[in-house]
């Protein structure tokens, strides 16, 4: 199926589960803003909506209750992502609500959720640049993931993947060396491997044979990282 069908299979499946107010809100809240999320960045990216969450339930510091656009939950790992249009948050705000939505996010760091603003605007006009946040972010916790799960990669092995999730995909041997205390003959042996893996490109130095940087390959959608 495509989005529009996964999206609608999506949004009834959670219809099902609730009642009161909890289902006026998903029926009320999940707009334009948060489907256009789901479609230009989420469905691109991971191509399901498992564990993610719409017009998601939780308490503020006072212990009202307060519905996330998107809370992102697979496991131990908890996302609450906002839609963050420059007019309800900026324009047509007032210093009351502006203090109470700072106050939530703390409160919602606190309780151990990572929060996450995405721009209205950015999903508009720039949803690409929005992804390639998305992938250097959620990248150390697919990794995390899949250690738990039995994965192929070793423990030296994932800490150079997040590394190179961290430096926007470009990684120097000599930076592996100097970060991860180890000789560059072992940095050697492990990008070779993580490049047999299919997870790294090797880029040789102009006019040399001698590799001089790794360029970190994406791949979201292969089955070792879930």
């Amino acid at each position: 199926m495509g989005f529009a069908e996964e999206h609608q299979k999506w949004l009834d499946s959670h219809k099902k589960r609730r009642t009161g107010e909890r289902l006026d809100r998903l029926v009320r809240g999940h707009g334009h803003g948060e489907k256009m999320f789901v479609e230009r960045v989420w469905w691109p990216i991971f191509g399901h909506m498992d564990d993610l969450h719409p017009e998601y339930e939780v308490s503020d510091w006072r212990g009202r209750p307060y519905f996330v656009d998107l809370v992102w939950k697979p496991g131990q790992v908890k996302f609450a992502i906002e839609i963050k249009g420059y007019g309800p948050h900026v324009q047509q705000t007032d210093r009351t609500r502006y203090r109470q939505e700072l106050n939530r996010e703390t409160y919602l760091q606190i309780a151990g959720y990572r929060v996450v603003a995405v721009p209205y605007d950015d999903l508009e006009a720039a949803p690409e640049l929005t992804i390639s946040l998305f992938k250097s972010l959620l990248a150390p916790c697919m990794l995390k993931n899949a250690e738990g799960e039995g994965r192929p990669y070793t423990r030296l092995e994932s800490d150079i993947l997040r590394l190179a999730a961290r430096w926007n995909g470009s990684i120097r041997p000599v930076d592996l060396v100097n970060e991860l205390g180890v000789n560059p003959r072992t940095v050697k042996k492990l990008m070779n491997s993580l490049c047999v893996k299919g997870r790294f490109r090797p880029i040789l130095a102009p006019g040399s044979n001698r590799v001089c940087r790794y360029e970190y390959i994406h791949s979201f959608m292969e089955d070792e990282l879930w």
